[in-house]
């Protein structure tokens, strides 16, 4: 797929007036925030806190940005302009992906059929376009138009989906599939930005990835305490 960025081009970007030092600051802080996952995830099994602090410190962080640039949400990817031209690039690769894991999960016997995949499929695309915009929009995104680094887009590709796939160490099985999901979604991101299909793509995908081949249920992972 030749990777050609339908939306803003790097003289747009420029318009934008972000600075290398607070795109730095964003990878940085992006790079945290993961990192923060195998304390509060998998150390402490502070899921729900987590994914909350996370949420909001980004939300707010988003909202400043916003009242300081009017033009940031669209540059981020944050736009329905794109809504269709994404869909269709993306449908196809998330119906062979979800053929796999129906595959994998009835080879390895691993299927969970349970009805606590249906509030996942509403809450779970709000965590993907999270997921998505500090990923693919602020790693990616800011490697691309970063001034002082000019840097292949392949390159960038690899770095974005590095990145994405350590964050989940150590399951291996969402080290490959996340892996190769960020390559795919760097890939589309760097082409046309919209982080709104993305989002709600990798949150379905996520979701079948969990009761299909890992055999977990993320909504007791994550709201079980709730109901002890």
């Amino acid at each position: 797929m030749n990777i050609e960025n339908k939306g803003m081009d790097h003289s747009e970007s420029l318009s934008v007036g972000i600075s290398d030092k607070r795109r730095w600051f964003e990878i940085i802080a992006v790079i945290v925030s993961g990192t923060g996952k195998f304390v509060f995830m998998d150390w402490l099994n502070w899921r729900f806190f987590y994914i909350t602090i996370v949420c909001l410190f980004w939300g707010i962080y988003v909202y400043f940005r916003y009242k300081q640039n009017k033009k940031i949400l669209t540059y981020w990817g944050f736009t329905g302009s794109n809504l269709s031209s994404t869909f269709s690039l993306v449908l196809p690769f998330g119906i062979i992906a979800l053929s796999a894991f129906w595959v994998i999960g009835f080879l390895q016997n691993s299927l969970m059929v349970t009805w606590h995949i249906l509030p996942l499929l509403i809450l779970y695309p709000i965590w993907g376009t999270i997921q998505q915009f500090l990923i693919i929009g602020l790693v990616a995104g800011n490697l691309q138009d970063m001034e002082g680094l000019r840097l292949h887009k392949i390159a960038i590709v690899g770095i974005t989906a590095l990145v994405f796939a350590m964050v989940h160490y150590p399951f291996w099985y969402l080290i490959g599939g996340t892996g190769l999901l960020a390559v795919f979604y760097s890939i589309v991101y760097l082409r046309i930005k919209n982080l709104y299909v993305l989002g709600v793509f990798h949150g379905w995908l996520g979701a079948f990835f969990f009761y299909t081949v890992l055999e977990r249920d993320p909504y007791i992972e994550v709201f079980g305490k709730f109901f002890e």
